[in-house]
């Protein structure tokens, strides 16, 4: 039993890529389709309407893929597009809010979380919804961190320009007490090593893309979706704009699990 067909993944550039980490690791012998829509990142600051347009025309290219469950390894479209479109497909659709939420309401010993996340997350309040309907005693706060994303997208993560956004997007919620970090947005656990630095010891970072792949398990568990392939199936990375810089910071970031990408025109 078990079903062979790939999984798909997309974000709007190489920050769902930690989502591949967290998969290479947990499930090594699925395979995956990524989509990177390029030509459109950053998405923190696109309107919904704009947002749902490409999470539609990406979901129906990963579709003609057939792949068996899609993972929407982005927090913007996890918080704003995935809500309203999750029931319109028939197979699972999964994204790293609720998981993530999860996380954090479990870690915090305090009751103080952080999220920081694009400007379109932080002003859905997504995270604080969902960790607020799990435990509503937790206090929340939320910061947009627009620099993040395309610094990780241009390979930097450790310059001084990368500390000194650290700083500037972190310090206030330190000022609030808390004890836990959702970095709600895949692209910022790339970055973790500078805000680890930053913040300390006493601060838990929440990576939403493991806790993603673990509810993944959970479904497949559910469903019979594993794979049966050995050895490993294939990886595939579809790109909607810059391909080589994908290529380039991708192969940085998780090595030469990225043999080649290519660009389609949805």
């Amino acid at each position: 039993m078990g079903d062979n067909r790939p999984i798909g993944i997309f974000d709007s550039g190489v920050g769902g890529l930690t989502v591949v980490r967290a998969l290479l690791e947990k499930l090594p012998q699925e395979s995956f389709i990524y989509f990177g829509d390029t030509a459109h990142v950053p998405y923190g600051n696109k309107s919904e309407q704009e947002l749902m347009g490409y999470a539609h025309e990406i979901i129906s290219f990963l579709l003609n893929q057939d792949v068996k469950a899609i993972i929407v390894a982005c927090g913007t479209h996890s918080s704003i597009t995935l809500p309203r479109i999750a029931g319109q497909y028939d197979i699972p659709l999964l994204g790293v809010v609720k998981a993530a939420a999860r996380c954090a309401v479990k870690t915090t010993r305090n009751g103080k979380i952080g999220i920081a996340a694009t400007r379109a997350t932080v002003n859905s309040r997504a995270y604080t919804g969902e960790i607020q309907r799990l435990d509503g005693r937790l206090q929340v706060y939320e910061t947009a961190c627009p620099s993040f994303v395309p610094l990780v997208e241009e390979g930097k993560l450790e310059e001084e320009e990368t500390r000194e956004a650290v700083s500037e997007y972190l310090q206030p919620l330190l000022d609030q007490g808390i004890d836990s970090l959702v970095l709600g947005c895949t692209h910022y656990p790339f970055l973790s090593k500078v805000i680890n630095e930053f913040t300390g010891e006493g601060i838990e970072l929440i990576d939403p893309s493991c806790k993603t792949v673990e509810q993944v398990i959970d479904i497949f568990s559910g469903q019979d979706l594993f794979s049966q392939q050995n050895p490993a199936g294939f990886r595939k990375f579809y790109v909607s704009g810059n391909d080589e810089s994908f290529y380039n910071v991708g192969r940085s970031l998780i090595g030469d699990t990225i043999k080649e990408v290519h660009k389609v025109k949805l």
